[in-house]
């Protein structure tokens, strides 16, 4: 079993993963993430991207391949265990707002606070302070049925940020906003990462949400891929193609690795 690299909080070796179906969704992925770093993984819907973030979190564990976190082995931990990290030492956002019903917003935010064990008022106090950050503090005695569903996604990502996690796996978590509220969330959301020390992955399939990363890794049909800029068409070739193509356009190619 080879070890991680001592400065990598994430650790993947060769990862594959199927579906119930037979489907691939994983075909040998690997990759590090360093301390304090925001990684987007970028790609088209199906790609992998979800299952790679719930392999890497421990919500599911990978037919084959290693996860490490901060060198130790998540592949081998049973489920309570891997339970027990994610509770303790992660954060998750679903690109779908989750929420307990019969509690207010700030109770749904402050939740995973007190069961790790913080007092009420305590964790009261860091679950405001995030919805107030995200502009949803005027509804925390609010219940999810009185919320807009931009609001509801809100309090899940406080609810993720107020446990201060090592690590934050978010998924999608800007899609059931408006696109005017996306970067001023993002912004807040990887602002807080980096002032407080919080390694993320986010996953995504738009552009401008992976720029706001320290750094992007693509997958197309559960494989990394990695593109490569060619240079530009020579005139004389392109006068023999389409009519109307410019002499100087680059070119781009993708290349699938294991």
């Amino acid at each position: 079993m080879e070890a991680p690299p001592d400065n990598d909080v994430l650790w993947a070796r060769a990862l594959h993963f199927q579906h119930h179906d037979g489907s691939p969704a994983l075909q040998g992925v690997s990759l590090g993430v360093r301390e304090g770093e925001i990684l987007a993984v970028s790609g088209p819907r199906g790609s992998g991207k979800t299952t790679l973030l719930r392999c890497l979190s421990g919500l599911v564990k990978p037919q084959e391949g290693e996860v490490w976190f901060n060198s130790v082995p998540v592949h081998t931990m049973g489920p309570l265990s891997r339970e027990r990290l994610r509770r303790d030492r992660f954060g998750w956002i679903d690109p779908a707002p989750a929420l307990v019903p019969e509690l207010n917003a700030w109770e749904n935010a402050a939740l995973p606070l007190m069961l790790r064990g913080t007092g009420r008022r305590r964790a009261k106090t860091a679950a405001l302070d995030w919805l107030d950050r995200l502009d949803v503090g005027g509804k925390a005695r609010r219940r999810p049925h009185e919320l807009q569903q931009a609001e509801r996604q809100r309090v899940c990502i406080a609810r993720a940020l107020a446990v201060a996690p090592a690590v934050l796996f978010a998924d999608e978590p800007t899609a059931p906003l408006h696109r005017a509220d996306r970067a001023q969330v993002l912004r807040t959301l990887t602002t807080a990462a980096r002032s407080h020390g919080i390694t993320v992955l986010l996953a995504t399939h738009d552009a401008q949400t992976a720029a706001l990363a320290d750094r992007a890794v693509a997958l197309l049909d559960g494989r990394r891929v990695r593109t490569v800029h060619l240079p530009p068409l020579a005139e004389t070739a392109v006068a023999t193609g389409a009519a109307g193509t410019p002499g100087t356009e680059g070119r781009a190619a993708c290349s699938l690795s294991a």
